[in-house]
């Protein structure tokens, strides 16, 4: 085993291949984060730094979020949902929830931030490119289909190609 294929910490200090820039709606106008895509020899790293989440000054509150990528092109919506045209969960394999192509760990807030990086063989960055990825009010609970239950879409990017210099 070579010890190299499994620094991550060297990967995230390199320019991501793709990155999405998440923002609130309406109701959450202070969520922003930076998801960055990173291909490595086996498999796609992805990095999350988000703030501005909803937290509650209780120490028993939850602050546990659902994030996945969507099958939709646009963080647009209606009244009614604020990013609706992100579509469904993305599964290009026909999977049920939670082995969608798009489904990820939940986040874990800490005071309205979170930090998750893992790795993942369900998709290449290029699979990806252009795709929604959102983070939803609630927790994802990996049974409820078709999307875990993960509540509202509080924030949402469009996953952009880094273009090199």
């Amino acid at each position: 085993m070579n010890r190299n294929n499994y620094n991550c910490i060297s990967f995230i200090l390199r320019n991501p291949q793709a990155v999405a820039v998440l923002n609130g709606s309406e109701q959450y106008p202070n969520i922003y984060g930076i998801v960055r895509f990173y291909t490595m020899e086996n498999g796609t790293l992805v990095y999350a730094d988000v703030s501005g989440l909803p937290y509650a000054d209780n120490e028993c509150s939850q602050e546990i979020f659902g994030f996945h990528i969507h099958e939709g092109e646009s963080c647009t919506g209606n009244a009614e949902d604020s990013f609706a045209d992100t579509g469904t969960h993305l599964d290009m394999d026909n999977c049920r929830h939670p082995f969608h192509t798009g489904d990820f760990p939940s986040l874990f807030g800490n005071n309205g931030k979170a930090v998750s990086v893992f790795l993942t063989n369900r998709f290449s960055v290029s699979e990806v490119i252009g795709k929604t990825i959102v983070i939803h009010g609630s927790p994802d609970d990996f049974i409820t289909q078709p999307s875990g239950n993960s509540g509202k879409k509080i924030a949402c990017g469009i996953i952009r190609p880094v273009r090199r210099i």
